[in-house]
C-alpha cells in the first residue's frame, strides 16, 4: 500500500503546478526561477512567499511555512491528508486508487451511508414544498424572512409526523439497521412496538461535512415546546464534537477574508448568511469543543466567538475559556462579542441591520478581556483577602495555558492589571482621571521635575522606547535601584512594547513594589529567577559596572534619552496638527487648542534640558 500510494502521489505531483494551485488564492509575481507573494498563512504587507515550481515546494520567510502541494492545500483549507489528495486528484484528472482490500469496504460503506442520508434530506427539501410542509414553508418564510435562495442552498425541509422517511427509504432497499445506525428512526426498547421516524414535525436543518456530504441532521420545533432543537445522534459518519456547522460554505470566505464567527445556533448561521455574514458557523447542539477550535484555525487565526447579552450567553463565553486557554499558540486565539437587549444574530440583523451587527464585529473583545472579566465576576473587591483571592484564581487561570511563551506573556498581562486594578496603579489612574478632569483638560506643569509633564495627556501619544533604550534604563534600574521609584512613574507614559526586556522592566518595578529598599544584588537575584537568560546577555550592566558609571550620570542619561523622545514625538503631533488644521477648518478651535498645548508640552521639556 505505501508504495502505490508513493507512486500515485508523485503522479499527483507530476500533473500539477503548485504555482497553479496556489495562484487561485495568492497574487504571485514571477522572480527568476520562482514565485513571490503575500504569505497566505501570516499577515504581512512585504512579500516573503515563495514558490520554488521546479522542487515542487513552497516556503515563507516571515514565518516558516513551508511545504508541497499537498501540505499547501491541507493547511490552507484546513482538509486532511486523503481529502487534499481526492482534492488534487479531481484538479488533476485521476481515479482515486483503492490501496488496500479493507478501505474499499469501507469506503464502499461510507459512500453508501452519504448516499442514505442525501436520499433522506431531499425527502425532507420536497416535503417543505409540498402541503404537507406548510407549515414548515411559512415558519421559513414568514417568521425567519429567508429567501427562495437561502432555504435552497442550505437545503432546508420539513419532517412531517408520518413516518414516511422510513417508508421511502424501505422502497429504495434501505435496511432498518442501517436506518437506525445513522440516526434516521427510533427503534423503540419493547420489541413488539415498531420502529418509527427520529425526526418528526420539526423543520429540517442538514448538516454537512466539509466536502459537502450530508452526514446529520437538526431538527427544530416550529412553537415553543421542548426540546427546541433534536440532534442526530453519534453515528459512524457523524461526530459532533469535530464538526462545525456550515464549514461547508463558510471555509472559502472565512479564509479568504480572514474571518469566522462562531456563533450558538443553526438559525443563527443561516442568518448571518443572508445578510452577507458567508463566513458563520455554529457548534452543533453542546458547548464548543477543542476539536472545533482547531478546526475553526484551519481557516482563520482568530475566530469570533459571537454569545447573547443574556446571562446565558455569558455564561457560554465563560465555559468557552476553558477549552480555549490550554490550547492557544502564537498567533492563534479567539475573540468575544456579547449581543445587548438579549438579541440573538437572527433577531439583531432583522431589528437593527447588518450594519450594527458589523460594528460588534469590529469592536470585538480579545480573549485576555474575557478571562479577566471571568476572574473579577461577582468578586468583592472591598478587602486585601478578596483582592488577593482573585490574584490567585487569576494566576490559576494562566496557569492552563500550556504553551509556555503564551502562558509568560499572559501572566505578564495579568501582573500589570492587577497593579493597576487594585494597586498603586489604581491610585495614580485615578489621579490622572482627577486631572483630566479639570477644566480645559490643561495638566499643571512643573519646570522642576520632569515626571510631572504630562506626555501622557491627550494631546500627545505615548512615545515608544526601542529595545536598545529599554536596555540601558534596566541596567541602570539593576545597578542603582534607587532610580526605579524615580522613573516608574514617568515611564507609564511611554510605549515599552512587549519585548523581553519590556516584561523585565515591569517585573523590577512589581518587585521595588514590595520593597523599595533593595540593594543591587538582591533585586539582581529576584529579577533572574523569570529572567536569567536574559539578564545574562544584558551587556550594558556589565559595562556600566566595569567603567564605574555614577548613579548622577546614569540618571543624566536616562533623564536626557527620555526627553529627546518624547521631543521628537511632539514634534511629529505639532506637524499632524498643523495638517489637520488645513484639512479641517469645521474644527479650527478644537485642533488651535491642542495645538497650544502640544506646544506647551514642548517649552515645558525644553526648560529642563
Amino acid at each position: 500500500m505505501t508504495d502505490d500510494l508513493q507512486k500515485f502521489l508523485d503522479e499527483l505531483r507530476s500533473r500539477l503546478s503548485i504555482a497553479d494551485v496556489i495562484g487561485q488564492k495568492v497574487k504571485l509575481t514571477k522572480r527568476g526561477r520562482e514565485y513571490i507573494g503575500l504569505c497566505p498563512f501570516h499577515h504581512e504587507k512585504t512579500p516573503s512567499f515563495t514558490i520554488n515550481e521546479s522542487k515542487g515546494f513552497y516556503h515563507c520567510f516571515g514565518c516558516g511555512a513551508h511545504g508541497d502541494i499537498i501540505r499547501y492545500l491541507m493547511e490552507a483549507e484546513g482538509l486532511h491528508f486523503m481529502d487534499a489528495i481526492k482534492k488534487l486528484a479531481d484538479r488533476a484528472g485521476l481515479q482515486m486508487p483503492t490501496f488496500s482490500k479493507e478501505s474499499q469496504e469501507q469506503s464502499q460503506k461510507r459512500k453508501s451511508l452519504y448516499e442514505i442520508m442525501d436520499m433522506a434530506a431531499a425527502f425532507f427539501e420536497k416535503n417543505l414544498r409540498m402541503p404537507i410542509g406548510s407549515a414548515g414553508w411559512r415558519y421559513f418564510k414568514e417568521k425567519r424572512g429567508l429567501s427562495d435562495e437561502t432555504i435552497t442552498k442550505f437545503r432546508l425541509g420539513y419532517a412531517a409526523n408520518n413516518n414516511g422517511l422510513k417508508a421511502l427509504l424501505l422502497s429504495k432497499g434501505v435496511s432498518e439497521q442501517d436506518m437506525a445506525d445513522l440516526g434516521l428512526i427510533a427503534v423503540p426498547e419493547d420489541k413488539n412496538r415498531p420502529s418509527h421516524d427520529f425526526f418528526r414535525d420539526r423543520v429540517m436543518i442538514p448538516i454537512m461535512d466539509k466536502q459537502g456530504n450530508v452526514i446529520a441532521f437538526g431538527g427544530r420545533i416550529m412553537d415553543n415546546s421542548q426540546p427546541k432543537y433534536l440532534n442526530s445522534p453519534e453515528t459512524p459518519i457523524f461526530n459532533k464534537r469535530r464538526i462545525l456547522y456550515n464549514m461547508t460554505y463558510a471555509r472559502e470566505p472565512a479564509y479568504q477574508k480572514k474571518r469566522l464567527i462562531i456563533c450558538e445556533g443553526y438559525m443563527d448561521v443561516i442568518a448571518l448568511d443572508s445578510f452577507g455574514f458567508d463566513y458563520a458557523t455554529a457548534p452543533l447542539g453542546t458547548a464548543l469543543t477543542e476539536e472545533q477550535i482547531l478546526e475553526a484555525w484551519k481557516v482563520c487565526p482568530n475566530p469570533t466567538l459571537c454569545f447573547d447579552g443574556d446571562s446565558a450567553g455569558v455564561k457560554a463565553a465563560i465555559r468557552s475559556i476553558d477549552r480555549v486557554l490550554p490550547i492557544l499558540r502564537a498567533g492563534y486565539s479567539v475573540n468575544y462579542i456579547f449581543l445587548k437587549e438579549k438579541k440573538d444574530p437572527d433577531e439583531l440583523l432583522h431589528t437593527l441591520g447588518p450594519q450594527v451587527f458589523e460594528q460588534y464585529l469590529e469592536r470585538a473583545k480579545p480573549l485576555v478581556d474575557i478571562l479577566w472579566h471571568k476572574c473579577k465576576m461577582n468578586k468583592d473587591t472591598n478587602t486585601p483577602e478578596q483582592k488577593a483571592l482573585i490574584e490567585k484564581e487569576t494566576f490559576e487561570e494562566v496557569s492552563k495555558i500550556k504553551d509556555a511563551q503564551i502562558r509568560s506573556y499572559y501572566m505578564q498581562e495579568m501582573k500589570q492589571r492587577i497593579y493597576y486594578t487594585f494597586g498603586r496603579g489604581a491610585q495614580r489612574k485615578k489621579q490622572q482621571e482627577n486631572a483630566d478632569n479639570t477644566p480645559n483638560n490643561t495638566p499643571a506643569f512643573n519646570k522642576h521635575s520632569s515626571a510631572n509633564v504630562s506626555i501622557a495627556h491627550h494631546y500627545v501619544k505615548k512615545p515608544p522606547l526601542n529595545d536598545l533604550d529599554l536596555r540601558s534604563i534596566v541596567a541602570a534600574m539593576l545597578m542603582y535601584p534607587e532610580l526605579i521609584s524615580k522613573y516608574e512613574e514617568r515611564l507609564s507614559s511611554f510605549d515599552i512594547g512587549h519585548s523581553a526586556m519590556a516584561k523585565i522592566l515591569t517585573d523590577i518595578i512589581e518587585i521595588n513594589e514590595e520593597d523599595e529598599h533593595l540593594d543591587s544584588d538582591i533585586l539582581l537575584e529576584k529579577v533572574k529567577l523569570n529572567f536569567v537568560g536574559e539578564i545574562g546577555d544584558l551587556w550594558e550592566l556589565n559595562m556600566y559596572r566595569q567603567q564605574k558609571v555614577s548613579m548622577q550620570e546614569l540618571n543624566f542619561q536616562i533623564n536626557n534619552n527620555l526627553q529627546t523622545i518624547q521631543l521628537k514625538q511632539i514634534d511629529i503631533d505639532i506637524k499632524e496638527c498643523i495638517a489637520l488644521m488645513q484639512k479641517q477648518p469645521d474644527n479650527l478651535e478644537e485642533l488651535n487648542l491642542r495645538y497650544q498645548q502640544l506646544l506647551k508640552e514642548r517649552n515645558a521639556l525644553l526648560a529642563e534640558q
